[in-house]
């Protein structure tokens, strides 16, 4: 019988149970909107994936980091951090296409997407990510940052398309704790804009 080859001192790394990210939500005619358009697209394409939800819809700004348990004082430190950007104001974005976001193989996201309505949400979140370069996680202003939200992953690639305009106004962004494997989101802080 073959022997495993020993990995002393080479401890496993611990299973990820958690992922922080800064993200805007949208509000409930967006989800809305969002919900039917998604119902439209799986009628239209034969698009069997499962839709996040509007408990899981969002545009994500910023990425704290994935980690094997609920790190609460880095949490704490991130929101902290976050405050110096909430002064910017509150603003309208839209999304104006939707399509697949890569073309592998499988389970690729369908997203939403946009140009001219995404402009502030560019701008909060290279804020942010200067601001959470002060704790070091951040890298000082992202250049390849595409603001998108993802309606579902599918194993069929759809070609980007026009659509009628999604919109809502952020008021404010908040901390999401995302509880890897449960397809599961909470909120942990909102962060208001404008003040």
């Amino acid at each position: 019988m073959p022997v495993q080859p020993s990995l002393d001192g080479v401890a496993a790394r611990p299973p990820s149970t958690d992922r922080l990210f800064f993200a805007l939500l949208p509000d409930a005619a967006a989800i809305a909107r969002i919900e039917k358009l998604v119902r439209d697209l799986q009628s239209d394409f034969g698009l069997k994936g499962k839709p996040l939800g509007a408990k899981r819809f969002h545009v994500t700004l910023h990425v704290v980091g994935t980690f094997a348990r609920f790190p609460q004082e880095l949490a704490d430190a991130s929101v902290s951090v976050a405050q110096a950007v909430t002064a910017m104001p509150s603003f309208k974005l839209g999304f104006d296409r939707v399509g697949s976001f890569s073309r592998k193989a499988r389970n690729m996201p369908l997203v939403l997407l946009g140009e001219d309505g995404l402009v502030s949400v560019k701008t909060l979140q290279q804020a942010l990510d200067r601001a959470m370069a002060q704790i070091g996680l951040g890298h000082g202003g992202r250049e390849h940052y595409t603001p998108h939200l993802t309606l579902l992953y599918d194993d069929r690639h759809v070609a980007a398309r026009p659509i009628e305009s999604i919109t809502w106004t952020a008021h404010e962004f908040v901390l999401v704790r995302s509880l890897i494997g449960q397809s599961r989101h909470e909120v942990l802080a909102r962060l208001p804009l404008g003040g």
